[in-house]
């Protein structure tokens, strides 16, 4: 009963009329932020942090916990509409995102991401309201092991559940793998795969010039091969009758949106993870839950909901270890953490007892800016839908700026927009040579983690493999990775047998 009253009180803290306005301006400035290749919450929330001086303390974290939710929704905007990542947390979006407005249902996607999106915060808002302490040492409990394990389950699932060709699944993995380690070596700080011996690669491949390339200049190139000469857009419309045909569609998504919302939010409390690798590993899961996992990357509005929730509830989940750990949880918590810093709060078990009304504000105002992000995203699907009615002839140079400017803003470096037009050719030529481009993106997210949780357990064990079975989650985890890995095959096998049968019966 102490939670509901103390939560009370919170909302009369976020419902008060400053805080409601900086709640609504929040989700509106980040929905736009989020749309903006390249931008994203990150540097959303860091550009601004100054502003927020202008406020009290509790204000200011309001205004940007809004701003935050807002980038959220508004980073598959430009995944779905232009087939751009307008943050990394939005790329798997993009698998089936993208497809769907091409298939003149974008309108359809945009009410699936904003439906999912509002359910994964509302889900993860409750989870951090009701069980914040237990949840932050269950996620102390997962060490290096315990990452490593869960990062090769993810691989896993593309490989066992997949509908790709085997080899080029793990090739593409592979190759994702190798452009995740280019740069400095994260224990003895030597240069390692600086091709060229270009200064540019010494900070590594960001991940966004990666992705921008690959689903922006791939996807104009390979819609120019395509077209034909016909240069025509989706004639994508909206109206009330098709917005109750997706309600409808998306009660079928519901397992998706929960399941999604569950793994995200447990990933963003892991700390250093982040909302992209759990919308990565959701999209997996929703991948291999389906009755039909050869319809992802082709338009299924699950390939939509699951990644979508899943970033929304990482971005809740990445705030727990902020507040009562003091540890964030994701690059734009650590800004957070830094202006927490500076108003004088400092975060940790204490800040629930001392600064019990900060905490109670800010949680309520979680509750509020998930509902207006979700009523602004839907009151914005009309001007949206404007976008895909535009000429190709106007709508590709505009595409085309904004993946230059995307690749620019993150380091603002001219290394990084070459190499997204060089990336922008290997997307377009993966694609005609039928290589999928999901498992090489969920590679070079994961593959920094996926390598530092290595080394870390084998500096723990001495070099000893042992350490990934000798504990209890990261052991259960692993064999489920390794059946995964080894199902294919056994499909092979149990294939080769039955035609063997079949011969001998016909002969």
């Amino acid at each position: 009963m102490d939670v509901f009253s103390s939560l009370l009180s919170g909302f009369l803290i976020a419902f008060s009329p400053l805080n409601l306005l900086l709640i609504v301006l929040g989700c509106v400035v980040g929905l736009f932020i989020g749309a903006m290749p390249g931008l994203g919450s990150v540097n959303g929330v860091a550009i601004l942090l100054p502003v927020t001086f202008l406020v009290p303390p509790a204000s200011a974290i309001i205004f940007l916990g809004a701003l935050y939710y807002g980038a959220m929704y508004g980073g598959a905007i430009s995944s779905i509409m232009l087939g751009i990542p307008g943050a990394s947390t939005a790329v798997a979006t993009t698998f089936d995102g993208r497809p769907l407005a091409l298939q003149g249902k974008a309108d359809r996607a945009l009410v699936g991401a904003a439906v999912a999106s509002f359910i994964g915060g509302t889900i993860s808002v409750v989870l951090f309201t009701l069980f914040a302490p237990p949840l932050a040492n269950m996620a102390l409990a997962f060490g290096s092991p315990e990452e490593f394990a869960l990062v090769l389950l993810a691989f896993a699932t593309f490989v066992g559940l997949g509908t790709d060709d085997i080899p080029k699944t793990i090739f593409s993995i592979c190759i994702g793998l190798v452009l995740s380690a280019v740069g400095l070596d994260i224990l003895s700080g030597e240069p390692r795969l600086i091709f060229f011996d270009l200064p540019g690669f010494y900070h590594g491949i960001n991940f966004l010039v990666l992705a921008i390339g690959i689903y922006g200049i791939g996807e104009i190139l390979w819609t120019i091969e395509t077209s034909k000469g016909d240069m025509s857009v989706s004639q994508a419309t909206v109206s009330m009758q098709r917005l109750k045909d997706t309600f409808v569609a998306l009660k079928g998504t519901i397992g998706s949106m929960c399941m999604g919302s569950f793994l995200g939010y447990f990933v963003g409390i892991l700390p250093a993870a982040g909302a992209t690798p759990g919308s990565l590993m959701a999209y997996g899961a929703a991948k291999s839950m389906s009755k039909e996992p050869g319809t992802f990357g082709q338009g299924n509005i699950a390939g939509v909901v699951a990644p979508e929730s899943a970033n929304n509830a990482a971005s809740t989940g990445s705030m727990l270890p902020m507040l009562t750990l003091g540890i964030p949880g994701s690059p734009t918590t650590a800004i957070l953490l830094g202006g927490m810093v500076i108003w004088g709060l400092e975060p940790g078990p204490l800040l629930f007892v001392e600064n019990a009304t900060f905490v109670w504000g800010l949680i309520a105002s979680l509750y509020a800016a998930n509902l207006f992000a979700l009523l602004t995203n839907i009151v914005f699907i009309p001007a949206f839908m404007w976008v895909l009615r535009l000429p190709f002839t106007i709508l590709a140079p505009v595409i085309f700026i904004l993946c230059v400017v995307g690749g620019f803003a993150p380091t603002q470096d001219m290394h990084d927009v070459w190499l997204m037009l060089i990336f922008g050719v290997v997307g377009y030529l993966l694609r005609k040579l039928d290589y999928p481009t999901a498992p090489a993106v969920l590679a070079i997210v994961l593959g920094p983690l996926f390598e530092t949780s290595m080394r870390q357990s084998l500096l723990m064990a001495q070099g000893s493999f042992l350490i990934f079975f000798n504990r209890p989650i990261a052991a259960g985890i692993m064999i489920v990775a390794i059946a995964l890995f080894v199902l294919p095959l056994v499909k092979l096998v149990r294939n080769r047998l039955s035609q063997g049968s079949n011969r001998q019966a016909e002969a």
